[in-house]
């Protein structure tokens, strides 16, 4: 087992680029990684990384030596989760990733009750609303809203959750309240943007008579975490475009109204996202099933008890 963290150690710290970042993903001190790899590199014979005080990096020998390392990582993986369906006694650790607002109303609530269901398989949730490259970060599946750009991944298809656009009545009541599209963008409002490193979307896309149309919206603040967006309009500072599922309780409070009614916000799907082999694992198998179902119905109890306030009706 020495030498088999020895490898896994190896193949982390060659995709994350240190041996900090390594150890951090696997609950070790760069201390501990880095000794790992001195311990590999004895036994090879070999150096794997060029190291400085400042970077680090594989050498010719690292690089061939990972082509490898993986597909063995990846056979050990195969036969442990062989063991498991056979003993039906899923074990090993999940790695999963969700955008911030999915992750903690939707996601989260539900690890506990996996985790005593099974008692032999750890959790690893990580939560971000930048893309998660799943290969890169070694995660089992990604919850997402929207459509990704992973084409050669699957999908498992969760939800259609609706949207709408938001705003506290303070924020109506001082700049009134746009009926569509063509009145947000004319009169000037402030849109509270969900912006990331690598974003390219611009525009908020409505429905019209016509069909679908996008509209070049701004603003003034735009951040990379929904619930900061969220708190910025309860405060009066502009227009959200939110899922439902995450303001329910604003609407239904009446502390956030909806707007632009002629021409409301596309749904958005919220999926599961996820390699064909990681499939081939019951404990992926499992917790997706698990997972997935209660997901689904905890959006469509959250649209059914938010009872949105409209802006006319405040006016």
């Amino acid at each position: 087992m020495a030498y088999l963290d020895n490898i896994r150690t190896f193949v982390r710290v060659y995709e994350l680029g240190s041996m900090s970042a390594a150890g951090r993903d696997m609950r070790i001190s760069a201390a501990v990684a880095s000794a790992r790899i001195g311990q590999l590199e004895t036994h090879l014979g070999v150096r794997l990384f060029q190291r400085t005080t400042r970077s680090l990096s594989p050498t010719e020998q690292g690089r061939s030596f990972y082509e490898g390392a993986r597909e063995v990582l990846e056979k050990v993986e195969e036969a442990e989760a062989r063991v498991s369906e056979i003993t039906e006694t899923p074990r090993g650790t999940i790695h999963v990733a969700a955008p911030l607002g999915v992750g903690r109303r939707l996601i989260a609530p539900q690890l506990p009750g996996f985790a005593q269901a099974y008692p032999k398989v750890d959790l690893r949730l990580r939560l971000s609303d930048r893309r998660i490259d799943l290969a890169a970060e070694a995660i089992d599946l990604r919850f997402f809203l929207g459509h990704p750009a992973d084409s050669d991944l699957t999908i498992r298809q969760i939800a259609s959750c609706a949207r709408v656009l938001c705003a506290a009545p303070d924020y109506v009541a001082r700049h009134g309240a746009p009926r569509d599209g063509a009145a947000l963008v004319s009169g000037g409002h402030a849109c509270l943007n969900l912006r990331f490193p690598g974003a390219t979307e611009f525009r908020w896309t409505l429905q019209t008579p016509e069909g679908p149309r996008p509209y070049p919206v701004s603003g003034r603040l735009e951040c990379d975490d929904g619930d900061v967006l969220t708190a910025w309009a309860l405060d009066g500072a502009g227009i959200a475009l939110k899922p439902v599922f995450e303001i329910a309780d604003h609407l239904a409070a009446g502390r956030l109204v909806t707007l632009c009614h002629d021409t409301p916000p596309l749904p958005v799907q919220m999926a599961c996202l996820y390699t064909h082999r990681r499939l081939q694992d019951p404990k992926i198998r499992i917790f997706m099933d698990h997972v997935c179902g209660r997901v689904a119905s905890a959006v469509t109890q959250a649209e059914a008890q938010a009872t949105p306030l409209r802006s006319a009706d405040i006016c």
